[in-house]
């Protein structure tokens, strides 16, 4: 569990955030430390300096140390000494004779740090007349001990203030992540039998909104998606389901009354139902493949071809068809479904043409128009998007011999989709229907 809450959004931000702050705060803490305690020296020199300044000038007036300036009254809680050209020590304080005798304290032009009774000094010395020095020793006890207080409490608030930002960071972000908690349990409580409810969204127009809205709109899609499977199967069960019943009526009224009916009569109808249910099979086959991304196959393809094979197809089918509008035009897919796209909507033509259908073809600005168009009833603005759904026939076609499956306009449409293209349907010359699909070009 602990592992876990760790690897978790929650845990790596607070670590992540702890680590940062550590960091920082241990750089801030060595630079003030550092900082103070070149301040604190360097302050303590300047008094020191100052001291040395103020006792060689009050040696000076006295006469010098030959003249009795090696008097070292008032200064019993200094450490003083007036050092010879020989290194002998002419006069002390009384702390100085103390503490060192008649040892003389080391002469530098530098101040440096020494011991003297188990106590840290800062020396320094200064030049007096008769070739004389004056050495003073200054303790630096107190700037130790205040160095050391301060390092104490860098110690102690540096990990109190760390604690401070874990347990800021923990609760700030959990509280920031349970409105997404939240989101995933209402998600996880949603099956495909309840693909109508959704997920709350907060009034606070940030991330959370956005996420809890992105989710709203993926449960739309699913479950759009998920009624039109449902729609799709019922109607694919009510297509297959209706030439099944015709080949079994005959065969119970061929089996029950044999005179009724004859074998051809029976032959005849399971061909022609049989043939019905292997053009549904077949179109279901392949809107599966398009939905599973078939066209992926990219050669070569001339579209006048196909498109003068269709016309010659439906002329010697007693259909009047104008192909003057077919310009040569090649484009990148499957030579195979580009057929089948053009099949679909000139049968579709000629199923409502009163007489007159116009195929064309017409290449430009790198895109190729492919027009079907015939002189019928046409197709109402409202169910323009429509009749390219799944067994979906409007009302003038809803007869089997005359409406087909329905799945027709539905495969030009995946097909055009798969290929690059759109397809849409307006208006004829004739006042009919005019299919366009619009596909790229070929490089």
């Amino acid at each position: 569990m602990a592992r876990r809450g760790w690897r978790s959004v929650r845990g790596r931000t607070t670590l992540g955030a702890t680590v940062v702050v550590a960091v920082a705060l241990a750089i801030g803490a060595v630079s003030f430390y550092g900082i103070l305690s070149g301040s604190i020296h360097s302050a303590t020199e300047r008094s020191a300096e100052q001291r040395l300044d103020e006792l060689a000038e009050r040696l000076d007036q006295r006469g010098g140390p030959g003249g009795g300036g090696a008097d070292m009254g008032g200064l019993d809680d200094e450490i003083v000494q007036i050092i010879g050209s020989g290194g002998e020590v002419r006069a002390a304080s009384e702390d100085a004779r103390d503490a060192l005798g008649s040892t003389a304290l080391p002469i530098t032009d530098d101040v440096f740090t020494m011991t003297i009774d188990d106590e840290p000094m800062l020396v320094l010395s200064d030049d007096l007349d008769d070739d004389q020095t004056l050495v003073l020793a200054v303790s630096v006890e107190n700037d130790a001990e205040t160095l050391s207080t301060v390092a104490v409490l860098l110690g102690v608030a540096v990990p109190l203030l760390l604690l401070l930002v874990a347990v800021t960071t923990w609760l700030v972000t959990g509280r920031a992540l349970r409105p997404v908690t939240r989101i995933r349990e209402e998600v996880d409580g949603i099956t495909a039998e309840r693909l109508h409810q959704r997920v709350a969204v907060p009034d606070s127009a940030d991330e959370i909104a956005a996420l809890a809205t992105t989710m709203n709109g993926m449960l739309d899609r699913l479950d759009a998606s998920a009624t039109a499977q449902r729609r799709f199967v019922s109607d694919a069960s009510h297509e297959l389901r209706s030439p099944l019943a015709v080949i079994r009526q005959h065969a119970e009224l061929a089996q029950a009354h044999p005179a009724t009916t004859s074998i051809g009569e029976l032959a005849d109808v399971v061909s022609d139902e049989g043939l019905r249910l292997q053009g549904i099979v077949e179109s279901l086959l392949l809107l599966a493949r398009l939905d599973e991304g078939a066209g992926s196959v990219h050669e070569p393809v001339d579209l006048d071809d196909i498109a003068l094979g269709e016309v010659r197809r439906l002329r010697a089918s007693g259909v009047e068809v104008d192909g003057s509008g077919i310009r040569a035009a090649r484009v990148s897919g499957d030579p195979r479904l580009l057929g089948q796209l053009l099949r679909n909507l000139a049968d579709n033509a000629a199923r409502h043409a009163q007489g007159r259908v116009a195929i064309g073809i017409a290449p430009s600005d790198g895109f190729v128009f492919v027009t079907v168009e015939d002189d019928g009833a046409g197709v109402p603005v409202d169910e323009r998007e429509r009749v390219f759904e799944r067994f979906v026939r409007l009302d003038e076609a809803r007869s089997r011999d005359a409406g087909g499956s329905g799945l027709g306009l539905a495969i030009v449409r995946g097909i055009a989709t798969a290929s690059g293209g759109t397809v849409v349907v307006d208006d004829s010359r004739w006042g009919g229907a005019r299919f366009v699909v619009t596909l790229p070009l070929a490089r």
